[in-house]
């Protein structure tokens, strides 16, 4: 396993989370392939044997019973597997159990720490933006956890850069904790992080932590134009991530597969690898529905994509710039910062091609 430094922390993560999503699900969160207890037991061994140091749950998930099942799973083993979980999202049918106010928050997180039946949540996440809320009470509450020991370490996900900025910029003003990770959707075909949360992430050391990597299945490989898997949670009203452009999908998908016949691998295993080579991504969380596929992605840790293999999936992937990107590749490529360069790289480095030709 590798272990990367996540954001401007001392603390190491392994390249792959294992999302526990599916574990205990119920109602929607069948969709993505709930697991049994007994499953469960069995994908968190394979996880720890193959070096994996993080587990990533939500209390949201089924109303906390993946937290419970992840308490119970890691319950007695190493002190130095790493939880996180996250609060935003509704947990009852009263007007404040929802959202990131300081009376939710600190009663969400004494919940958490019941059902994972831990004295610390290693990284606390907050799952979505709350415009209701002042940041200044949503960093303080968090701040407040840090200091009594309960949490080590902040985040988010799901939040745009500006919104990054505020909490950074209030965290700064009032000597509050930093996010140093966000949690976000980035794959080869859903490439929007790349126009602001990349470039903020890297500028202001937030770690890349990419939920959904291969998008529930979607970029394995097992979907191509004329074939569908059976069980997947695409035919099961799953809308995650939206496919905007069918044809760039099958386009992309068939690069993954080209890659991977040529490297003796699985579609997923290229996604994940390109994904793993993208400037600012220290951990992508991978769910399973079973040991065969928990393993094969695992096994995308060993994969070394060549530069060709780089460019050719760049190439059917890359995103137009749009404005004000396509004004400063226009005019200013040549003084860009290495944050600008996590999207303008690739449109340099085509411009520079097709000008060989």
């Amino acid at each position: 396993m590798e272990y990367r430094m996540l954001g401007r922390s001392g603390l190491k993560v392994s390249l792959h989370t294992l999302g526990t999503m599916n574990f205990d699900g119920e109602g929607f969160f069948t969709m993505p392939g709930a697991t049994d207890r007994t499953q469960s037991q069995r994908l968190v061994d394979i996880a720890i044997e193959h070096g994996v140091n993080i587990f990533d749950t939500s209390n949201a998930y089924t109303r906390g019973k993946s937290e419970s099942a992840l308490g119970a799973l890691l319950k007695g083993k190493s002190n130095d597997l790493l939880v996180e979980t996250k609060v935003r999202f509704s947990m009852g049918d009263g007007p404040n159990q929802q959202g990131l106010s300081r009376s939710h928050i600190i009663e969400q997180c004494e919940a958490s720490l019941k059902r994972l039946q831990r004295d610390r949540i290693d990284l606390y996440l907050i799952h979505e933006w709350d415009g209701l809320t002042p940041i200044e009470e949503t960093m303080e509450a968090l701040t407040s956890l840090v200091r009594h020991g309960k949490v080590r370490y902040i985040g988010c996900s799901n939040l745009s850069a500006w919104h990054i900025m505020k909490s950074m910029m209030v965290a700064e003003r009032h000597n509050l904790e930093k996010f140093i990770v966000q949690q976000i959707h980035y794959t080869i075909e859903a490439r929007e992080a790349e126009y602001e949360l990349m470039p903020v992430a890297l500028d202001q050391g937030v770690g890349i932590q990419v939920w959904s990597p291969i998008a529930g299945g979607l970029l394995s490989g097992k979907f191509r134009r004329d074939k569908t898997p059976e069980a997947s949670r695409h035919l099961s009203g799953w809308t995650e991530p939206p496919i905007r452009d069918q044809e760039r999908l099958w386009r992309i998908i068939d690069a993954l597969v080209e890659v991977g016949d040529a490297q003796g691998v699985s579609g997923a295993q290229v996604a994940l690898a390109w994904l793993a080579g993208r400037p600012g991504v220290a951990s992508l969380v991978i769910g399973a529905r079973n040991e065969a596929q928990l393993k094969d992605s695992l096994s995308s840790v060993n994969l070394k994509l060549t530069d060709a293999e780089r460019a050719k999936l760049d190439d059917v992937s890359l995103l137009p710039l749009t404005y004000p990107y396509w004004h400063q590749f226009n005019s200013v490529s040549d003084r860009l910062s290495p944050p600008d360069l996590a999207l303008h790289a690739p449109h340099i480095a085509k411009r520079a091609a097709e000008a060989k030709k």
